[in-house]
């Protein structure tokens, strides 16, 4: 089985040029929105899902957002640059995650709704960890495009669906099945592609603290959090809420604005539908 993995991370296509330009952008000290529109007006994937992601119900801004430029504007320069970076780095892994029982909209809903409990969460502990866990936050669950191909190609699709009926806790049905769980997948993804190292760190040791290095420790904490609640299949519901706060008592975190982005989030959604 890790054979297979390591084969399928090998066998990923290069990240293309939008990316290094981002990645180079998003390491400059003054970062201008005009320069940031430059470099994603390149690319229509990028441009269709920023705009998709400022006009979702997460959000609720109050008039349609029609413009990259408006976009960058409602977002900011460091949310627009994660969704940009995510949407590309989503694409090129992207195959059907039929082995979940949800499609790719489904991945797409639970990586937004990551960023969005980041951006109203993670900014109430501290401006820098927010800073450097929109992108982490974003892109955790990667690792499920190629877990799902490797479930798909053993014939192991209707198994696995079906012990994750009886095991609400999707890491441990991984670990089960393919050894390794999602989050060391999916750093083993950005190691391949030699992306930061704040990316691989926070992710890799997300449920394995252990190992952590400390520097690394309370963002894998938090990360782990917002997989609690932003489950693939279950996103924001009342186990996972109570799975989320139990997780956030353990590492001496305050539930309280947790609690508070939680609510926030929900009625957004609900008064969208």
């Amino acid at each position: 089985m890790k054979k297979l993995i390591i084969e399928k991370i090998d066998a990923l296509p290069p990240l293309p040029k939008s990316v290094l330009e981002l990645e180079e952008f998003r390491k400059m000290s003054n970062k201008e929105p005009l320069d940031l529109l430059k470099i994603i007006e390149k690319d229509p994937l990028i441009i269709t899902t920023v705009l998709r992601v400022a006009n979702s119900a997460m959000f609720g801004f109050v008039s349609q957002v029609e413009t990259p430029s408006r976009a960058i504007s409602l977002l900011g320069i460091n949310f627009t640059i994660s969704i940009a970076l995510g949407s590309v780095i989503q694409n090129l892994v992207e195959t059907n995650l039929n082995a979940y029982g949800v499609g790719t909209d489904d991945f797409i809903f639970s990586s937004n709704l990551a960023s969005n409990l980041v951006n109203t969460w993670v900014s109430k502990i501290s401006f820098d960890l927010k800073e450097d866990l929109l992108l982490p936050a974003f892109l955790q669950e990667t690792g499920k495009f190629v877990i799902a191909e490797v479930i798909n190609d053993n014939d192991q699709v209707e198994e696995f669906k079906s012990q994750l009926a009886i095991n609400k806790n999707i890491s441990s049905v991984e670990k089960e099945f393919i050894g390794f769980s999602c989050a060391r997948i999916t750093a083993n993804i950005f190691k391949h592609w030699n992306l930061s190292h704040n990316l691989i760190f926070s992710i890799g040791f997300v449920e394995d603290l252990e190992l952590c290095p400390k520097d690394y420790i309370k963002k894998a904490q938090i990360l782990e959090i917002i997989k609690i609640l932003t489950d693939i299949r279950e996103p924001l519901s009342d186990q996972n809420i109570q799975r989320a706060l139990n997780k956030a008592n353990e590492y001496g975190l305050d539930t309280e604005p947790l609690l508070q982005s939680i609510d926030s989030i929900k009625f957004k959604l609900e008064n969208d539908l």
